[in-house]
């Protein structure tokens, strides 16, 4: 999920506080923009969250591999 693409856009009806709304709008914020954005960075890092739980176990147990064996191929490394 790219902010950077072009992406279409579907209308919604979204409750705000009036008092952010009014200043957001004084002081010249889009706030379908706002909100999009926001919302994209919500998803992206409750996605983040989710595969990370989802991956747990693997993770923890390549770590205690690394952690017991070293890194793979760490022989051929030249860095």
């Amino acid at each position: 999920m790219s902010a950077n693409v072009a992406t279409p856009k579907k209308a919604t009806n979204i409750t705000l506080s009036a008092d952010v709304l009014k200043e957001a709008k004084s002081l010249g914020i889009n706030i379908s923009q706002a909100c999009d954005q926001y919302l994209r960075e919500l998803v992206r890092r409750e996605q983040e969250r989710r595969w990370q739980a989802d991956h747990a176990e693997f993770i923890a147990a390549y770590n205690a591999g690394v952690e017991r064996d070293g890194l793979p191929l760490e022989t051929w490394r030249t860095f």
